[in-house]
């Protein structure tokens, strides 16, 4: 089974992530990006979702780090900041894609799925 990593610092937005996701994924959470960082450092992630507002580190310093740890790992900004310039801004740091928070299950299903399969 694909192995996700959540990095969501709110714990209503992480349940709802579960609720998607629990079907399909193994999945795990880190609470800001600084345990993002470390826990792609030492697992074998296949996607990413990132939020981007957060504390110690937030989404877009994170995945510029996780880049260069792993640059070929998907990251996908998950985020209730939908501006275009908050998009622009996500790709810019390395996100290869970016969703809306509150997010549909199919649409995040099927931006997954675009990056990594079933």
């Amino acid at each position: 089974m694909k192995k996700i990593l959540v990095a969501e610092d709110n714990d209503s937005n992480f349940i709802l992530m579960t609720y998607i996701l629990k079907k399909y994924y193994q999945y795990e959470r880190a609470k800001n990006g600084k345990e993002a960082v470390e826990m792609v450092e030492k697992n074998d992630f296949d996607i990413v979702l990132m939020d981007i507002k957060m504390p110690v580190m937030d989404g877009l310093e994170a995945t510029k780090a996780i880049k260069e740890i792993r640059p070929d790992l998907p990251v996908i900004a998950l985020t209730a900041n939908a501006f275009d310039s908050d998009r622009q801004l996500a790709l810019e740091a390395g996100c290869n894609d970016f969703l809306a928070k509150p997010v549909s299950s199919e649409l995040c299903l099927t931006t997954i799925r675009k990056f990594i399969g079933e």
